[in-house]
């Protein structure tokens, strides 16, 4: 038995929205621009959505510029809405950072988090890339972030393996017998 693929007759790939957080529009400028938290490193799958997000609020995107390290393929070209977004590729650019550039408005820098990262750290990530005039690097919001979600982590499994416990302020648990008594007698 042999099958034949309609190609034309199947419905096409459906856009998720772009995962995207910007910087409010103000006087102050800062190192980025706000941040993007793509669903995959399919920079082909991905970066139709990220530009018709940003096409209503900052004109056509035609140019982008990535670290290949990031990213296991980097086409030449992505096809988008009705026009070709150009790809390009720097190893000197920080591998945490995508480069937007229109001829109309000028160029962005977004911070980029990986499609592995667990969405509490995402969200931290995408409200400290927003922030207005803001110094940090995408770099250093990556490495801050490694060492806060290590200290959030460490602190929740103390806390299951004291069984919910108070710490005194030696690091020492606080057994029942060592909280003060109530007014009533009750501990």
């Amino acid at each position: 038995m042999t099958t034949t693929l309609d190609r034309a007759a199947q419905p096409a790939a459906v856009l998720r929205p772009a995962r995207l957080s910007l910087t409010p529009k103000t006087t102050l400028a800062g190192q980025l621009d706000g941040a993007w938290w793509p669903y995959s490193r399919d920079l082909e799958a991905e970066l139709p959505a990220l530009a018709a997000a940003l096409d209503e609020t900052w004109g056509r995107i035609t140019r982008v510029s990535v670290n290949p390290g990031r990213w296991p393929v980097v086409p030449r070209t992505v096809a988008v809405a009705g026009h070709v977004l150009h790809v390009g590729w720097f190893t000197e650019q920080d591998p945490d950072k995508l480069i937007l550039l229109s001829y109309t408005v000028g160029r962005w820098d977004l911070l980029v988090i990986p499609p592995e990262t667990e969405p509490a750290a995402a969200a931290r990530l995408m409200a400290a890339a927003a922030i207005p005039g803001s110094v940090l690097a995408a770099g250093v919001l990556m490495a801050n972030e490694i060492v806060t979600g290590r200290g959030i982590r460490d602190r929740e499994a103390a806390w299951e393996d004291e069984g919910g416990a108070c710490m005194s302020t030696f690091g020492e648990p606080f057994g029942r017998s060592a909280l003060p008594l109530s007014a009533n007698g009750w501990r």
